[in-house]
């Protein structure tokens, strides 16, 4: 079985993270731990982003690939054969598009993201996957306690 595990910096994800280790067979499944970093069209006066994105973009890219190894150690801790990407877009595709062409049997994911505010404006990227992802998806919520 090949799981993709679509994350953030989210209590959501390391419950999503938590669920796959409690639910799912490590000696049977490949697991893909995925970040997207979400990039918004940014243009100054000359149309040309500035240096101080580009640090940006680079420590957020430092900080997603931490956060993507933490999670892959937890899994391999656990037992699981574990691929890591970290990929700037729209995380809707991205999470879609990545399922398609690994070929994943499962799309695991948070029922938020770390910007849920976000949701009122853009649309949930959990909703958005459930309804167009190439395979089934398995949305996790939060237990009372977590």
């Amino acid at each position: 079985m090949k799981v993709l595990l679509a994350i953030d910096n989210s209590k959501f994800s390391e419950a999503a993270t938590q669920t796959l280790i409690a639910q799912v067979r490590p000696n049977q499944t490949e697991v893909r731990v995925l970040h997207v970093i979400e990039v918004y069209p940014l243009y100054s006066a000359s149309q040309r982003l500035g240096p101080d994105v580009a640090v940006a973009s680079e420590e957020h890219r430092r900080e997603a690939e931490a956060l993507v190894e933490q999670t892959a150690r937890a899994l391999r801790d656990a037992g699981f054969r574990v691929t890591t990407a970290v990929e700037q877009g729209d995380p809707k595709v991205v999470v879609i598009d990545t399922a398609e062409e690994w070929k994943a049997d499962l799309i695991m994911l948070g029922s938020h993201g770390e910007k849920d505010w976000t949701r009122f404006l853009m649309g949930s990227v959990s909703e958005a996957v459930v309804r167009h992802a190439p395979c089934s998806v398995q949305v996790v919520r939060i237990r009372p306690g977590f």
